[in-house]
């Protein structure tokens, strides 16, 4: 889902406007490709980070968070001002830490009796599928339906992180929350990112101009890791014992 600051500008610039970016997601998907692609290497290093030496996965767990987060507003900021050649490197760098940072979910995935690597390829073919469904519903969005959906995907995911803070505090004085409240928050999240999927179709090309396409790219790696992440969560929450 479109991550830019003026998030709101964009959805009022879109109401009755023509695109602004009409090419701007197909300039995009081969970098979102790409990093998809070095998300799954720095996930497997991660992975073998755990598996050899332990240890050291949380300290560094926590260094490449904060590092993905600080490069994340980064690459925006520069991207957003279509300097692609600098962006680039910098998209690929966080690309890489996003994935070293997720192979703490994955491992759980794989950890956990009825996911293991299946559950893990179910999450991608799922992401795979939204995609194809996405592009073809939120293309032919009307301004008042694609306006309408993508203020109340975004109040969702807002009130959807608020959720995820209190279980963080929750779990860090109380324990594990309840299976079927991980189950329900991990639900609506992936129904939250579905629903973002359709809304990148209709908002990226009329927030980004054509050569703002690490921009697009940006956004709809952030909306396709969400997705899996939920999937993922999901599955490991109806499969917890």
């Amino acid at each position: 889902m479109s991550n830019t600051s003026n998030f709101r500008e964009a959805i009022q610039n879109a109401r009755g406007n023509a695109l602004v970016g009409p090419n701007v997601i197909n300039n995009a998907l081969p970098y979102v490709g790409g990093g998809l692609i070095l998300t799954a290497l720095g996930a497997y290093g991660g992975l073998n980070v755990i598996s050899s030496n332990p240890g050291i996965f949380m300290p560094t767990f926590w260094v490449a968070l904060i590092a993905e987060l600080i490069l994340f507003f980064v690459v925006r900021n520069v991207a957003e001002k279509a300097n692609n050649a600098t962006a680039l490197p910098l998209l690929a760098t966080y690309s890489l830490l996003s994935g070293y940072t997720l192979s703490g979910i994955i491992f759980v995935a794989l950890s956990t009796s009825g996911v293991g690597i299946n559950g893990i390829g179910i999450a991608a073919l799922g992401c795979g599928i939204t995609f194809i469904a996405a592009r073809q519903i939120g293309s032919n969005l009307s301004d008042e339906d694609g306006l309408a959906l993508a203020k109340t995907v975004r109040l969702g995911i807002i009130a959807l992180v608020v959720v995820l803070v209190g279980q963080l505090v929750f779990s860090l004085f109380f324990g594990q929350i309840p299976q079927f409240l991980d189950i329900a928050i991990s639900g609506v999240g992936v129904l939250l990112f579905v629903g973002a999927s359709v809304v990148d179709f209709y908002i990226l090309p009329r927030a980004y101009k054509d050569e703002q396409y690490l921009s697009a790219a940006l956004s709809m790696y952030l909306t396709y890791i969400n997705l899996f992440i939920f999937i993922l969560r999901l599955l490991i929450a109806i499969n917890r014992d």
